[in-house]
């Protein structure tokens, strides 16, 4: 058990399901089998959250390394003492954003520090975030500010699909203002690098999928395939890359699927997680590449219509703790015949 790499789990906003999916998710015997976790959240509003689930047993930590031998037993370092009755499933409020960010914060401290190997991050509310003073698009923009990585790619994952994003959240309409060649050869280079390092897939083979429809046909319904794409994925292919592409984005994933690709990376948001969620909408992932540290992080939202219910499903986040726990061997592994 001593072995086994510490995960630091952030709690997400308090007023979501954040606080339900990881009571849920820690007592599983399976998670227990591959890592350490350790809550960075709040004990008090977990300890109201599991009243409605069933008895869960909470030890208090000071730092990483005073983790608890008794099997089932949870571990929370504790960042915010939030009152019980100021905390409403559903209602999310500024101290409660506050401390949201403070997880976020924490556990990025913990894992740069190498005080754990990892971190997964359960939901937050973004637009919370930025009205209490963290104005970045999301996680994966935050954490990308907090190490000082500039190049970072949003990877969602499962067991039958992985897709990396060229561009993340920004509107429809400036996708393609967005598009250039520098950004698609980063990303596939981020994606190809990740998978052989965190999923020891060797010579990867990534897929990239067209922006417009018919890959442009020819120019047709736009020139950004024939001008942008198709250049980065052949300037990547002779960097001795395994890449093809830009594919048609209605077929491209289909062969993914079946095995013919690794990875697809998608021209925007949309376009990728589309087919993702059809297959693992209960389990994805979601990671980000390119980070001195591992992180991967539900993918799904606050669900705050569900929260304070009891049937927030635990899927995503049982998927995200074993793949940090994967990537977190992996990197371990390589360091030690380096």
């Amino acid at each position: 058990m001593a072995d086994l790499p510490r995960i630091a789990i952030t709690m997400g906003d308090p007023s979501g399901i954040g606080p339900e999916i990881i009571v849920k998710a820690l007592p599983r015997e399976d998670i227990s089998q591959v890592c350490r976790p350790i809550i960075v959240g709040d004990v008090g509003i977990l300890k109201k959250t599991s009243e409605g689930i069933g008895s869960r047993n909470f030890h208090v930590m000071t730092n990483p390394g005073d983790i608890s031998e008794r099997p089932g037993t949870i571990d929370v370092m504790p960042v915010s003492r939030l009152k019980k009755d100021s905390v409403t499933p559903g209602k999310p409020t500024r101290e409660g954003g506050k401390a949201m960010a403070d997880y976020i914060l924490k556990a990025v401290e913990l894992a740069t520090s190498g005080e754990v190997a990892a971190m997964v991050t359960c939901p937050i509310n973004k637009e919370l975030m930025n009205r209490v003073g963290y104005e970045f698009e999301g996680h994966t923009e935050l954490i990308a500010h907090l190490t000082h990585t500039r190049d970072y790619v949003m990877m969602l994952a499962g067991e039958r699909l992985r897709v990396a994003l060229a561009t993340i959240h920004c509107p429809l309409r400036d996708v393609a203002k967005q598009i250039n060649k520098e950004l698609i050869i980063k990303t596939i280079k981020i994606t190809c690098r990740a998978l052989d390092r965190d999923f020891a897939i060797k010579n990867p083979r990534v897929a990239v999928a067209a922006l417009n429809p018919h890959a442009g046909e020819s120019g047709l319904f736009g020139r950004e395939d024939m001008e942008i794409i198709k250049p980065a994925v052949e300037e990547a292919r002779d960097s001795g890359l395994s890449v093809e592409g830009p594919f048609p984005a209605d077929t491209v994933f289909y062969h993914a699927v079946n095995g013919r690709f690794d990875a697809v990376v998608a021209m925007y948001h949309d376009q990728g997680l589309i087919p993702l969620k059809l297959l693992h909408f209960s389990d994805a992932v979601n990671l980000t590449l390119g980070l001195p540290i591992v992180r991967t992080s539900v993918d799904h939202g606050t669900a705050y219509d569900i929260a304070g219910k009891g049937i927030a499903d635990p899927s995503s986040l049982i998927a995200a703790i074993k793949m940090a726990a994967g990537i977190a061997e992996a990197r371990q592994r390589a360091k030690g015949s380096s």
